[in-house]
């Protein structure tokens, strides 16, 4: 084993809880163990990437990841850490969300070597759909008392919250089929850890009392810190929703500037969690930090990492130059070198009018271009007062009032940026 693998997690702040005894169990041999994801979307977010480096560290200590999809849960629902019942999907889009769920976690995973420790993917649906309630209730139901089902902080807490309806049967059962999946891959995988968030303690505990009273053998539960974010806002939201590791879902601009966008202490936490940085190297890089904040060190070695782990190299280096595109000294030909998804990504709410593309091509006047035809200015007169002031530019050239807009203006044969001053930027879009 080249690491120890508790030790690893704990000097990188990834571990909140442990059963006694497991460290002693690593160290005996290789060891598999598994974690749960949920397949009700067709891609990973970044609420996801705590459990999967606890699945790529595990791995890369010399023991063996199981990443399970669950089909057969992700038609029930968790309660843990959740007030309402969740989508529940037909087989189908289950089967393609779990492709695409692999897709992303080989590039932390090694699914394709033969390594007696390769990464392996399973489905619970394919153990589940054919056992029927009965032999459920009688072989798995029995084994688990209803007191020990209530005593769960996820039971407890959905069915005592003031703005609940209560938590259905379904729901309710979730633990007994989570703790069943525990007791199956020990049986058929020998697997013999199960880790996920610390909201999943009561599920995977479930799991380890069914491995006891049925397996007649001992399970261990490894959780990982639920992430915060230092200003109390929730980590992976932004105004749009979830940051996604599908990069048709959240770009690879937008999910380089949420990490290049982390505070100084977030940032310090996120590049032991989500990097597979040395802990000197790591420790170089805060000191570096602490030493000239202001250079953002931290926050641009953190991103540089996590989007060439999650999309590529060529991904990084292009939401890197975007990113820099607004201080660029050749800014016309660095901004004509982005993709169009990336330039709006760039301008993103930035006030846009649309202009025939003939008239720009037969010379379009500048009072027009910022009051008369597009209204970004108040007026014609405050137009020409912007011009007199030497306060606008285009495509970061200043003009005057008698330049004349042009096909040669044009960026990517569509986009026009105009600024008044460092703080007003609007597009014009030639159609």
């Amino acid at each position: 084993m080249s690491k120890n693998f508790l030790e690893e997690l704990t000097w990188r702040n990834m571990i909140h809880d442990a059963m006694p005894g497991v460290d002693e169990h690593l160290s005996e041999q290789m060891r598999a163990a598994y974690v749960g994801f949920d397949p009700t979307a067709d891609s990973l977010h970044i609420g996801n990437l705590v459990p999967i480096m606890l699945l790529a560290h595990y791995q890369r200590c010399g023991h063996k990841p199981y990443a399970l999809v669950g089909g057969a849960t992700g038609m029930i629902g968790d309660p843990s850490g959740k007030s309402n019942e969740r989508n529940l999907l037909d087989e189908n889009t289950l089967r393609n969300n779990q492709k695409a769920i692999k897709k992303q976690l080989a590039h932390f995973l090694d699914f394709e070597s033969s390594a007696e420790n390769a990464a392996v993917m399973v489905n619970n649906y394919d153990w589940m759909k054919d056992f029927s309630f009965l032999d459920f209730i009688r072989d798995v139901g029995k084994h688990i008392t209803v007191n020990y089902m209530m005593a769960k902080d996820s039971v407890k807490n959905r069915i005592s919250a003031e703005a609940s309806e209560g938590m259905s049967f379904t729901e309710f059962t979730y633990q007994l089929v989570q703790g069943y999946d525990f007791l199956h891959l020990f049986k058929e995988h020998t697997c013999t850890i199960q880790m996920g968030g610390s909201d999943q303690w009561g599920n995977i505990t479930t799991g380890t009392e069914l491995i006891r009273r049925i397996g007649n053998g001992k399970g261990f539960a490894i959780t990982c810190p639920l992430i915060t974010k230092s200003d109390g806002s929730k980590f992976g939201k932004t105004e749009g929703g979830n940051v996604w590791l599908d990069p048709n879902r959240t770009s690879p601009y937008k999910f380089y500037q949420y990490w290049l966008n982390s505070s100084d202490d977030d940032a310090e936490l996120y590049i032991k969690i989500f990097t597979f940085l040395s802990e000197e190297e790591i420790n170089n890089l805060i000191k570096a930090h602490q030493e000239a904040p202001h250079l953002r060190g931290l926050q641009k070695r953190l991103a540089e990492e996590i989007t060439t782990m999650v999309h590529s190299k060529d991904d990084f280096e292009n939401a890197e130059r975007a990113s820099n595109i607004l201080f660029s000294q050749s800014f016309k030909t660095d901004i004509s070198s982005l993709d169009e998804n990336t330039f709006l990504d760039v301008f993103e709410g930035v006030p846009q009018a649309e202009i025939a593309k003939s008239e720009i091509i037969d010379g379009f006047d500048m009072i027009a271009a910022l009051a008369a035809k597009t209204n970004f200015l108040a007026s014609n007169g405050e137009a020409r007062r912007a011009l007199k002031e030497n306060s606008i530019s285009v495509n970061k050239e200043k003009v005057t009032e008698s330049y004349q807009l042009s096909e040669q203006d044009l960026i990517n044969d569509k986009y026009i940026i105009i600024n008044r001053g460092k703080r007003k930027t609007f597009i014009i879009k030639a159609i």
